[in-house]
């Protein structure tokens, strides 16, 4: 019970891998009838191929950042859109500060999953 694999699930696996590949950078470990697999740090991320994706309104997924102004400036140049919430004062990127003091921008991947960057 040493080493975590996180799971997530896609609808879209073409756009999907493309999406973690690309757009991310994430190395594709595998991809079968079942799913993707990608190297995440020490670990991995395994991504399910399902039939749907049931609509979820929280976090599934997330990255701790050094500098999360300049990843979101690096991932906003290669198309990635980060989330404005109307409840939340964001920065003009979608970076928000909260109480605790870290700084967390929220996007989405192609199924809708959301993901975030965090700076503590």
């Amino acid at each position: 019970m040493d080493k975590p694999v996180f799971f997530i699930a896609t609808a879209k696996a073409y756009e999907s891998r493309q999406f973690y590949e690309t757009l991310l950078g994430l190395h594709c470990l595998s991809e079968d009838a079942f799913a993707l697999v990608f190297k995440l740090g020490d670990t991995t991320l395994r991504i399910q191929k399902v039939k749907s994706i049931p609509d979820i309104n929280y976090t599934v997924l997330g990255w701790e950042v050094a500098n999360i102004q300049q990843r979101v400036q690096e991932l906003s140049a290669n198309g990635v859109n980060f989330a404005k919430f109307p409840q939340l004062s964001q920065s003009e990127m979608g970076i928000w500060s909260s109480p605790s003091g870290a700084l967390v921008a929220w996007f989405e991947d192609p199924d809708g999953n959301t993901l975030s960057l965090t700076q503590h």
